[in-house]
């Protein structure tokens, strides 16, 4: 007993998330009031922390360093060794050692916590009202920052010098504003501006535009929005219009949880993720009975909002008493990047804002609002992004090369990956966009920079024509590294691996919209089995030609049509006129023709294009205007029928070569018969979802059966879909399959980069060997 209060020095190296969330002045408090004597400091690695006082002071400060830490950091690790005591009489925290080699973590950007905004509200306060009030627990990070360590000479804050009273704020350890680095007051911070559709300064009071029915373009975070009230329809109507955003959903922000209540149903876990720092929008059931009635052109066709709270003190001050409720878009013109700069705001968006709300703080990162749900009582990005870029998926055990993993096409996050830290970037989008693509390959050049990760290998999609492909040969032919390609689908299944720490055999169903296959095909709905290096395709979904090739993406109404034809051959026709299709009968005799020559068309097995063509026979959507909508819209109307037992089943067929095939006649021919008996179009919709589910579990049980595999990951972007993933994991968990599902990722295009980094690096070991055989 004794032995514990003895003298003793050690020195803590701390890597995680714990620069810019108060980590520093947390260690200062916490070694004063325990009598502690030393120093704490940032270095380029995280921050060291020198202990000097007894064993048992010391041990009870270590389980304090993770046990209650700041909110908003993260220890993923402390190296602890002893040393020689200094003989050090106070505690205190140094300046910032600069070295080379690994990065510290970057901060993601933060919302307004709940102490700056109670000095925002507060008439006495000098930051009363002020725009970028911030403080050591809150505010911009990572679309700030230039370099690490996070010290404000490396943000965009440079140009602001403090004054008097915000320096003694940023200088003193007890303080809530200790190096607070974007500190600033209306004395000397970013000053705010509102300028007319011309671009001239006014004194209009923003939230008199917003209550007047106006569109404001309002400078964010990591870009430009779109707000307007979403209590006018007409204005909601005018910004679709403007935006050219025919159906997709808009994103509403609400002035506060009860706002939110009035008109989405709200769990525990939603509510936790939609107060949480990262403040991002969750995708939440809509009421059937809210107090106000919403515009049917937020959200048309569906049954759920995207809903967000104010994550900026700007963003609070756009609401009132009147008006609780914003719709607030990103300020892009449809697949367009996010705009960041003022002069480029009022250029491009001048036919759509009626007013602008600018300010002289630069954007460094774009990075555009995450999105997520809660499915089975877990959260689900949609996209990932602000507040959690650039945020690393930890893998335990793991020893990456410094990697650069490209991403897909659509959708697209690359990944940079070294050690067993993997750093997802900000969602890019659709690549095929020249002006995206300049963007994307500009930040994986900074983002490279700033984590100091030299890439030792490239890794890309198998797809021969992606644009991101195409970068990769270009990067390994410049660096002189290894290239390795990963078939799309076994990066969807090693994403989802990979979170989960999976580093053995597994099976895998993926299902998605388009997948460049080994045979050449468009993949969709594959049953895979294997690891990190190999895989195995034990099933799919019967191939059906993608008549005119990405022109059936967008018309629903064709890929019923080949699906038909693929199952009546010549007696097709009869049953084609039994649906409410939009094709003329010269366009169904070209679909015919090109069906039986295999004339510019492609066979597919995609899950996606299965429920565009069911979302088309009933009569749902009948061409895309945005990617999912179909199957989205069947998914609300879905939900309408409540549960039933029937389904329209798919078929397991197995092949000579011990595959398999779900052959979807027989779930055609259940629903044409439904059609032609003017069947509920809700209950159809239910029973097509309910049929794919079960399609999903005859195709693991025979993987299964097989293989001799407990485990299954499901993956890819048709897990989005709330209804099904429920349903299937249901039907798993009945039948006592072992599933997983994504976290950290989203199951889209979105995570495929983090499986692509894990994959390359296996297989890069096995390259020589000759046992890699499907990448």
């Amino acid at each position: 007993m004794q032995k514990k209060h003895l003298p003793m020095a050690l020195e803590v190296d701390v890597s995680g998330i714990v620069q810019g969330v108060g980590f520093r002045p947390f260690v200062y408090n916490l070694s004063i009031r325990l009598g502690l004597r030393g120093w704490v400091l940032n270095n380029s690695q995280g921050v060291t922390i020198h202990w000097e006082g007894s064993e048992e002071t010391i041990k009870g400060a270590l389980r304090e360093l993770t046990d209650a830490s700041p909110p908003s950091a993260r220890v993923d690790r402390l190296q602890i060794q002893k040393v020689q005591s200094q003989g050090f009489s106070n505690f205190s925290i140094r300046h910032s050692l600069v070295e080379k080699g690994e990065k510290a973590l970057i901060s993601p950007d933060i919302g307004i916590c709940d102490d700056c905004l109670s000095e925002l509200a507060d008439p006495l306060n000098r930051r009363h009202w002020y725009p970028f009030i911030n403080c050591t627990n809150c505010g911009p990070r990572f679309t700030i920052v230039k370099d690490i360590p996070y010290d404000r000479p490396l943000t965009t804050m440079a140009g602001f010098e403090m004054c008097p009273t915000c320096k003694q704020e940023y200088h003193n350890p007890a303080d809530r504003r200790f190096h607070a680095q974007p500190n600033a007051c209306p004395k000397c911070g970013p000053q705010l501006m509102v300028l007319d559709s011309k671009g001239k300064v006014c004194n209009s009071s923003v939230k008199d535009i917003l209550l007047s029915g106006k569109i404001i373009a309002v400078k964010g975070l990591g870009g430009f929005h779109l707000a307007c009230s979403a209590l006018n329809p007409a204005v909601v109507s005018r910004l679709r219009k403007g935006k050219l955003r025919e159906k997709k959903p808009f994103a509403l922000m609400a002035s506060d949880v009860r706002t939110v209540r009035n008109f989405c149903y709200l769990s525990a876990e939603e509510e936790e993720y939609l107060t949480s720092p990262a403040k991002p929008i969750v995708v939440l059931k809509q009421r059937k009975d809210p107090e106000i009635l919403l515009s049917q052109e937020i959200n048309p066709n569906l049954d759920s909002l995207g809903v967000m709270l104010p994550y900026t003190p700007l963003h609070r001050l756009l609401f009132s008493r009147q008006l609780t409720l914003l719709v607030l878009t990103s300020a892009n013109l449809t697949s367009d990047p996010l705009i960041t700069g003022n002069e480029d705001a009022v250029k491009a968006l001048s036919g759509i804002a009626d007013y602008f709300i600018i300010h002289n703080r630069d954007i460094e990162h774009q990075c555009d609002d995450s999105v997520g749900m809660i499915v089975n009582d877990s959260w689900q990005f949609m996209r990932r992004a602000r507040g959690y870029v650039p945020l690393p998926v930890v893998l335990p055990g793991k020893q990456l090369a410094g990697t650069f993993a490209c991403g897909g096409n659509f959708k697209n996050t690359f990944a940079l990956a070294k050690n067993d830290q993997v750093f997802l970037s900000q969602h890019w989008g659709d690549l095929d966009n020249y002006l995206n693509f300049e963007k994307y390959k500009e930040a994986a050049v900074k983002m490279q920079a700033l984590l100091e990760i030299s890439p030792a290998l490239i890794v890309c999609d198998s797809h021969p024509e992606y644009r991101s492909t195409a970068y990769a040969h270009q990067l390994a032919s410049e660096m002189a590294v290894p290239l390795i390609k990963v078939q799309h689908h076994h990066a969807h299944m090693a994403s989802c691996m990979a979170e989960h720490g999976l580093d053995e055999d597994v099976m895998a169903v993926v299902c998605d919209g388009t997948g460049f296959g080994t045979d050449e095909a468009i993949w969709g709905f594959e049953f895979l089995s294997g690891n990190y290096n190999d895989f195995q395709r034990e099933g799919h979904l019967a191939y059906v030609p993608l008549l005119g090739g990405d022109a059936s993406i967008k018309k629903p109404d064709r890929m019923a049509a080949s699906f038909l034809f693929s199952a009546y051959g010549s007696e097709a026709g009869s049953y084609l006129s039994q649906l409410p299709l939009s094709l003329t009968a010269e366009e169904l005799n070209i679909l015919e023709i090109q069906h039986g020559s295999g004339f510019n068309s492609i066979p597919t097995s995609s899950c996606g294009r299965l429920f565009d063509a069911v979302a088309a026979a009933l009569n749902i959507c009948h061409e895309t205007m945005y990617e999912g909508q179909g199957p989205m819209e069947m998914e609300a109307l879905a939900r309408r029928a409540g549960r039933c037992k029937e389904s329209y089943q798919l078929e397991l067929l197995c092949e000579n070569d011990g595959s398999f095939r779900l052959d979807f006649f027989p779930m055609w021919e259940a629903l044409l018969k439904d059609v032609r008996s003017k069947e509920n179009t809700a209950y159809m919709a239910y029973k097509f979802h309910l049929g794919v589910a079960q399609g999903i579990l005859k195709g693991i049980r025979q993987m299964a059966s097989k293989t001799g595999l407990k485990k299954v990951v499901l993956s890819g972007g048709v897990f989005q879909n709330k209804l099904l993933t429920e349903m299937v994991a249901a039907l798993l968990t009945k039948d006592g399959i072992v599933y997983y599902t994504h976290n950290q990722v989203p199951p889209n295009d979105g995570g495929i980069a983090l499986g692509q980094a894990v994959v390359g690096n296996e297989v890069i070991k096995h390259v020589s060997s000759g046992t890699t055989a499907n990448n």
